[in-house]
This record gives C-alpha cells, sequence and structure tokens, in this order.
C-alpha cells in the first residue's frame, strides 16, 4: 500500500477549518484501500481559536497531525514545513479554505500513478470573481514570465502533488529564505502535467492575501527568477548617456550660433527630475536584491516549530 501526505497551510480559518476537514477527510476515506495517509496542518501562528479546533481533530483522527510554528513566516514557508515533515509516496498540498477542492485528489493520484512527479492545478475564475482580480492575476503572471527565465503556468496554484523524489529534493537541497514555490517546481524539472479545476469560493473566512502581500509576493517570484532587472538599469543607464550627449551637442551648437538664447532652466530642472527618479528606482531595485542576499547570509532557520501534535515520537 502507498502512502500519501496532505500539506495543508492554515492561518486563521476557525470559520472553516472543521468543514474542510470533513471534506478532505471524506476523500481520503474513499480511497483508503489504496493509500494510507497522513494528513499535516501547519498553522502559521494564528490569532483565533484554528490551532484549538485543530487539537480536537487531531485526537479523534490518527490521520491528523499539527505543526504549529512559533511566528507569521507566511504561506510559503508554511508549505515548505509541512513538506519537510511529509513521509508519504506522494504529497499534495492545498490550501485550507475550500477554494482548493479536496475532491481532485483521486485525478492527481491517478497521474502521478501514470508515472507524473509532479501534478500541478490550473485554476478557472470562477465566473462571479471581480474584473480586477482577473486583470490583476493575468498581469502577474505575464510580468513573472517576461522578466524570468523559467516559465509560470497562468493562473497555477500552490495546489499541487509532488511525488516523494520532489519532496526530497526541497528537503535536502533547495532551503533558500524567500521561496516562490510555483517557480521553483518549473525550474527543478521532472515530469510534470497540469489539471484544471473550477475556482470555487471561500468557505468561510477572508483571504489573507493583500495587495501590498501581493504585490510583495510578485517581487519575490520577480527576484527570484530573474537578474533583468538589474541588466534593465545597465541599458536604461545607456539610453540616458546617449540622450545626454545629444543634448551636450545641442548646448554646444547653441552657444556658439545663439548667444541670446534663454539658458535652459527649464531644461536643466527636467532633466535633473527625471535622471534622479531613474536612479531612485534602480537603487531600490538594487536594493531589493541585495536584500535578498542578506537574507541568505543570515543563514537564519526557514521556521521555528513550536509544537508538534500528533507525530511519532522519533520526527520533530
Amino acid at each position: 500500500m502507498k502512502t500519501l501526505s496532505i500539506v495543508c497551510p492554515v492561518f486563521n480559518e476557525e470559520e472553516v477549518i472543521a468543514a474542510f476537514y470533513r471534506t478532505l477527510a471524506a476523500e481520503l476515506d474513499a480511497i483508503r484501500q489504496r493509500y494510507r495517509a497522513e494528513v499535516i496542518f501547519v498553522v502559521d501562528r494564528s490569532m483565533d481559536q484554528t490551532l484549538e479546533i485543530l487539537r480536537g481533530i487531531a485526537a479523534s483522527d490518527p490521520r491528523v497531525r499539527v505543526l504549529a510554528l512559533s511566528s507569521r513566516f507566511g504561506h510559503q514557508m508554511s508549505l515548505v514545513a509541512g513538506m519537510d515533515h511529509a513521509e508519504g509516496d506522494a504529497v499534495v498540498m492545498l490550501d485550507s479554505d475550500l477554494q482548493h477542492p479536496p475532491e481532485l485528489i483521486p485525478k492527481m493520484l491517478e497521474k502521478f500513478e501514470e508515472g507524473y512527479d509532479i501534478v500541478f492545478t490550473v485554476r478557472e475564475d470562477a465566473p462571479d470573481s471581480g474584473l480586477l482580480k482577473r486583470w490583476s492575476s493575468r498581469m502577474f503572471y505575464r510580468l513573472v514570465n517576461k522578466l524570468t527565465t523559467v516559465p509560470v503556468q497562468e493562473s497555477a496554484a500552490d495546489f499541487r502533488l509532488v511525488s516523494r523524489r520532489v519532496a526530497r529534493v526541497f528537503q535536502t537541497q533547495i532551503r533558500e529564505r524567500n521561496q516562490f514555490l510555483r517557480g521553483l517546481y518549473g525550474w527543478v524539472g521532472f515530469r510534470s502535467i497540469g489539471l484544471r479545476f473550477a475556482g470555487q469560493p471561500r468557505g468561510g473566512g477572508r483571504s489573507k492575501y493583500s495587495v501590498p502581500r501581493l504585490v510583495r509576493f510578485a517581487t519575490e517570484g520577480v527576484i527570484s527568477f530573474s537578474k533583468r532587472p538589474l541588466s534593465a538599469a545597465i541599458y536604461l543607464g545607456f539610453a540616458f548617456a546617449f540622450l545626454g550627449l545629444l543634448l551636450a551637442i545641442v548646448a554646444v551648437f547653441q552657444f556658439f550660433y545663439y548667444a541670446s538664447l534663454p539658458s535652459g532652466w527649464t531644461t536643466l530642472v527636467i532633466l535633473i527630475s527625471v535622471f534622479s527618479g531613474v536612479q531612485l528606482v534602480f537603487l531600490g531595485v538594487i536594493g531589493e536584491y541585495v536584500g535578498f542576499i542578506f537574507d541568505e547570509v543570515k543563514n537564519r532557520p526557514l521556521y521555528i516549530v513550536e509544537e508538534a501534535i500528533g507525530f511519532p515520537r522519533s520526527q520533530p
């Protein structure tokens, strides 16, 4: 019998976590003749009763295990923590708000049994999803794919299955502090296939991704896989240097042939403003890359587990 690990990141989901567990448990019961399953809930330092609810669930279901992180380490690090503690032949990652339907897990396992190491999912927007949300999602993936060398499937979700050998790569070799998992799973290679699913409304609560957090997520994705913003600084610098040379030639020509012309105060102010703005923008770009380097050289742990519930004694 094969083993299956389900990794579920959780943050302030007290309104929906019990319903999610019941839905997930029903799917696992349906395949229990073929797969022995474990469910790992990773609680990202919630401020509500989520952890207490999961304690009760773990006490009643031996398949359920809970990792309570000591601080807010973020969605991506919660997935990493769950994968680090997963022992299954296949590892499925999905959110705990019912937007990722557990009903898709049997189909993902079918593809796994066909020999695929990575089964990713592509979300189809629900008819009632807002125009702004759909537009911003498309722009995000287009920006990432334009600026990076690793293609990321448009509308890809953090709902995927990976084989044991792919999980092992992340457990032992990929230990970056700012992991953009949607890009990393494409970067590692292996045989992969996508499944489409219809976007579902949240089962309760509200989205944890605010606009600033989404912008930061996109920034991390670009910086993790691309040096093109730094290259753009070089090309733009050459372009402005060439423009400055042309203006210098014009200024010399005016000096000798049009002595009565105004001194060009407006032009000077505009050029200083433009050049200063461009310099500040690219200083910010360089600062982001330096910040990523700073995070790496500090060599702090990716996450800290405050409490592990339901795990065998041999595991942390």
